[in-house]
C-alpha cells in the first residue's frame, strides 16, 4: 500500500464517519420514553383497553339506572261508504210512515252514500322501568368492573415496564455499538500511524518490508471491523425506530452515560417486592374479581322488586257516520303506576351449578396466587444474583481497560525503541481493544440487569433512568 493510497483510504473513512454523525439528533433517553409512551403501537392498544374498561366501571352500565321508554304513533283513514235500508220506510214527526201519493205505498228509506269520511289517531306513551332489588347482583357485579378496571390499569402499566425493557435493550446496544465505533477509530487510527511510522522507516532504510506489510493487513482489518461495526449500528437503529414507532431511516446519537442505583435503596425495593410486582397485583385483583363473581351469582336464591310507571295519551277522532252526524273526537290522558315481584324458586339447578363452578374457579385463582408468588420469589433471586455479579464484572472490566491500556503504552514505546516487533504490539493492541469493548458490554449489561430487577421489584416506572 503506498502512502498516497493509504492517504486516499484514511480519508474516505474519515468522510463517511462524518456522514454518519452528522445525520444524526442526540435521542435523551426521556425523549425515547416519551416517543415510547406516544407512539408504540402496544402502548396505544394498552391505553385504549383502559379505556374500554373506564367506560365498562361507569354508573351507565352498572344496572342501578331507570329504563325509559316512549313509544307514538299515528293513523289517517278515509273510506267512501253506502248504507242501505232495505225494509225500512220513511217515517213522519209522529213516526207513522210516509205514504206515496201516487202508489199509496209507503215511501223506502233512500240509500245514504258517506263520501270522504276520514278518521285521525294519535297516540303517545312514556313508560320508566327500575329494578329496585335484584339480591345484590348487580352491586356486585358493579364492584366486579371496578376491579377489571384497576386490573387494565395494571395490565397496562405492565405493558408500559416490558416495553421500556425493550425500548432500553434496544437503545443501550447503540449505545455500546457507539461506543464501540470510537475504540475501533481510535485502533484505527493507531494502526494508521503505525503504518506511516513502518513506511518511513523501510524508506530510510532502518526496517524491513515485513512491519510495513504487517502494519497494511492491520489497517484492512480494523477498517472492515469499522465498516461492520457502523453497519450494526445501522440496523440497531432500525430496531429502536420500531419500538418508538419511527421512520425507519430516522438516525439517532444516544446517551452513552449508565448511572447505577445505589445498592441501598435496591435492597429497600427488594424488601418490598412482593407487595408491589405487577403480576402479583394482577393476581390479587384477579382473586377479587372472581370472590364478586362468586357473591353476585348468589343472587339467584333472592327474589327481584321492580317498579314501573307510565304515562298515555291518545287522540281518537272518528269521521261522521249515518246514525252519528259530526265528527266524533276521543282525547284520552292515562297514567299508571305498578310494582312487581319475581322469585325464581328453581331454575332447574342452573343457578347452584354455577355458583358452584364460581366457588372453583375462586380457589384456582387463590392457588395460581400462590403459584405466582413462587415464580416471582425465584425471578427476584435470579435477577438479584445476576445484577450484583455483572456490577462486579462491569468492575473488573474497567481495570481490565487500565490494565490493558498501560500495557499497549508501554509496548509502544518498546515499538518504538525496537525492542518488539509489530506483531507483538499488534497484541497488545487487539487485547486493549478486546478490554475496551468487553467493558462497554459488562456496562451495559449490568444497567439492564438493574432494569429487569427494577421491574420485577415494582420500581422500573419510579426511578430516574
Amino acid at each position: 500500500m503506498t502512502r498516497k493510497y493509504h492517504e486516499a483510504f484514511v480519508f474516505f473513512v474519515l468522510i463517511c464517519s462524518l456522514g454518519v454523525t452528522a445525520q444524526k439528533n442526540v435521542l435523551t433517553k426521556e425523549t425515547a420514553v416519551k416517543l415510547m409512551l406516544e407512539n408504540n403501537f402496544g402502548v396505544r392498544i394498552a391505553q385504549n383497553n383502559i379505556e374500554i374498561a373506564d367506560n365498562n366501571q361507569s354508573i351507565l352500565n352498572s344496572g342501578f339506572l331507570p329504563s325509559l321508554t316512549g313509544s307514538a304513533g299515528a293513523s289517517y283513514q278515509r273510506d267512501d261508504s253506502t248504507f242501505e235500508f232495505p225494509g225500512q220506510f220513511l217515517r213522519d214527526e209522529d213516526g207513522n210512515p210516509v205514504i206515496d201519493g201516487e202508489t199509496g205505498n209507503p215511501v223506502p228509506r233512500p240509500d245514504a252514500d258517506l263520501y270522504k269520511a276520514e278518521a285521525q289517531r294519535y297516540n303517545a306513551r312514556l313508560t320508566a322501568d327500575y329494578v329496585l332489588f335484584d339480591g345484590l347482583g348487580r352491586f356486585y357485579d358493579y364492584k366486579r368492573l371496578k376491579e377489571e378496571y384497576d386490573l387494565s390499569e395494571l395490565q397496562a402499566r405492565e405493558t408500559i415496564e416490558t416495553t421500556m425493557l425493550q425500548l432500553f435493550s434496544v437503545y443501550y446496544e447503540v449505545a455500546r455499538i457507539l461506543e464501540n465505533i470510537n475504540v475501533f477509530e481510535e485502533t484505527y487510527e493507531s494502526t494508521a500511524d503505525r503504518l506511516k511510522r513502518a513506511e518511513y522507516s523501510f524508506e530510510f532504510g532502518q526496517s524491513n518490508k515485513l512491519d510495513v506489510l504487517n502494519a497494511e493487513v492491520d489497517l484492512v482489518n480494523d477498517s472492515i471491523n469499522l465498516m461492520n461495526e457502523r453497519q450494526l449500528l445501522k440496523n440497531t437503529i432500525r430496531d429502536l425506530n420500531i419500538v418508538l414507532n419511527q421512520e425507519l431511516e430516522n438516525a439517532y446519537a444516544v446517551d452513552t452515560t449508565v448511572s447505577f442505583t445505589k445498592t441501598m435503596l435496591v435492597e429497600d425495593f427488594l424488601k418490598e417486592a412482593e407487595k408491589n410486582n405487577v403480576r402479583m397485583l394482577q393476581a390479587e385483583k384477579n382473586t377479587m374479581i372472581n370472590d364478586y363473581s362468586l357473591k353476585a351469582s348468589k343472587s339467584v336464591f333472592l327474589p327481584t322488586v321492580g317498579l314501573t310507571g307510565f304515562y298515555g295519551w291518545n287522540l281518537n277522532q272518528n269521521a261522521p257516520g249515518p246514525f252519528f252526524p259530526g265528527v266524533n273526537v276521543n282525547n284520552t290522558r292515562n297514567f299508571g303506576l305498578g310494582a312487581s315481584l319475581t322469585w325464581n324458586l328453581f331454575d332447574g339447578g342452573s343457578g347452584v351449578t354455577q355458583i358452584k363452578n364460581a366457588r372453583i374457579l375462586l380457589e384456582s385463582q387463590e392457588i395460581l396466587n400462590e403459584q405466582i408468588a413462587q415464580e416471582i420469589r425465584r425471578d427476584i433471586a435470579n435477577a438479584k444474583g445476576n445484577y450484583f455479579n455483572l456490577l462486579q464484572v462491569y468492575e473488573l472490566q474497567e481495570q481490565n481497560v487500565k490494565t490493558a491500556t498501560n500495557n499497549y503504552l508501554r509496548s509502544t514505546e518498546r515499538y518504538k525503541l525496537g525492542q518488539i516487533s509489530s506483531v507483538e504490539l499488534r497484541q497488545a493492541q487487539i487485547n486493549l481493544l478486546n478490554a475496551k469493548t468487553s467493558k462497554n458490554q459488562a456496562k451495559y449489561a449490568a444497567k439492564l440487569a438493574e432494569l429487569q430487577l427494577l421491574q420485577l421489584t415494582g420500581q422500573l416506572l419510579n426511578v430516574e433512568l
